[in-house]
């Protein structure tokens, strides 16, 4: 390996959804950081199996639904 040109390799906790905390080595941030996760497989449907659940954001939804309404989609 080439000197002075890799990134540093330390260890890092990792910070799931449920707040359990495991520690890992990685090149992410400095020695000691927290790195917290907003999807994980403890809450992601891909790995809990549940139903996929739509997000709302500025109401893109409900201006779907809206437009849409007289189509006689089920909901």
């Amino acid at each position: 390996m080439k000197k002075e040109i890799h990134p540093d390799y330390h260890t890092i906790k990792v910070q799931l959804t449920d707040g359990t905390v495991f520690e890992t080595r990685s090149t992410y941030g400095k020695e000691g950081d927290v790195l917290k996760l907003d999807i994980d497989p403890t809450s992601h449907p891909a790995w809990t199996g549940e139903a996929s659940k739509i997000l709302d954001s500025d109401g893109q939804v409900a201006k779907f639904q809206k437009k849409f309404q007289n189509l006689g989609f089920k909901k």
